[in-house]
């Protein structure tokens, strides 16, 4: 499953550095953080991630119960490191069914974020409203962090975005109406700061989310 590294922005082709650019380039978007090739979930993948990250990589921590990790993605190459993380999971949903959570964190531009929430980005823009109170809280490695929910997605997911740490922070929920889950303050925890208790992570199958 290994693939080709890709656009962070639209999953196209990107070049690597050669003769003429010293970074690696996408057709339309030009330089990029590249996309790793994404692999399945385990806990030695998830260890790659956070080793490389040089953003946090945020999961709730401890998961809900019944939830599952299912995938890690990263944008940035090894000279430059993690740019852009993304934590999947899955479980009950609070109205029934599965629920799938995306938490994103990235500097500015990087693109993922707005990728996974179906926007054109590459950062939340206009669909983030902060002149009105924020819709969620979220508890981010101890600190009360506010997130506003980004209108002009597809109407099958919710979106949140805020700061954490001085990077954009965002979450992703399918179905949309398992945006629910975002109004109980979840905790979240930089996995860069966590111990060895996350060796005890459950793990489920990836999730399609990380590859579209």
């Amino acid at each position: 499953m290994r693939g080709e590294p890709s656009c962070p922005k639209c999953g196209g082709r990107v070049r690597a550095p050669g003769l003429f650019a010293d970074s690696w380039q996408c057709a339309v978007h030009g330089t990029v953080h590249p996309l790793q090739p994404v692999v399945p979930p385990s806990v030695e993948a998830l260890g790659v991630a956070v080793h490389r990250a040089q953003v946090p990589v945020w999961m709730p921590w401890p998961l809900p119960v019944g939830w599952l990790f299912t995938g890690v993605a990263c944008a940035g190459d090894d000279r430059s490191g993690g740019r852009a993380t993304a934590v999947a999971c899955s479980g009950p949903g609070p109205l029934g069914g599965i629920g799938e959570l995306v938490l994103v964190a990235e500097e500015l531009g990087v693109g993922l974020g707005a990728r996974y929430a179906g926007m054109d980005g590459p950062d939340p823009g206009p669909g983030m409203n902060v002149d009105k109170p924020p819709q969620a809280k979220v508890l981010a490695a101890g600190r009360p962090t506010p997130l506003w929910h980004v209108n002009g997605g597809p109407t099958d997911r919710a979106v949140f975005a805020g700061e954490a740490r001085g990077l954009w922070l965002w979450a992703i929920v399918w179905p949309e109406q398992s945006g629910l889950l975002m109004y109980d303050e979840l905790v979240l925890t930089d996995l860069r700061d966590a111990g060895a208790e996350v060796e005890l992570l459950p793990c489920g199958a990836l999730t399609p989310r990380l590859l579209s």
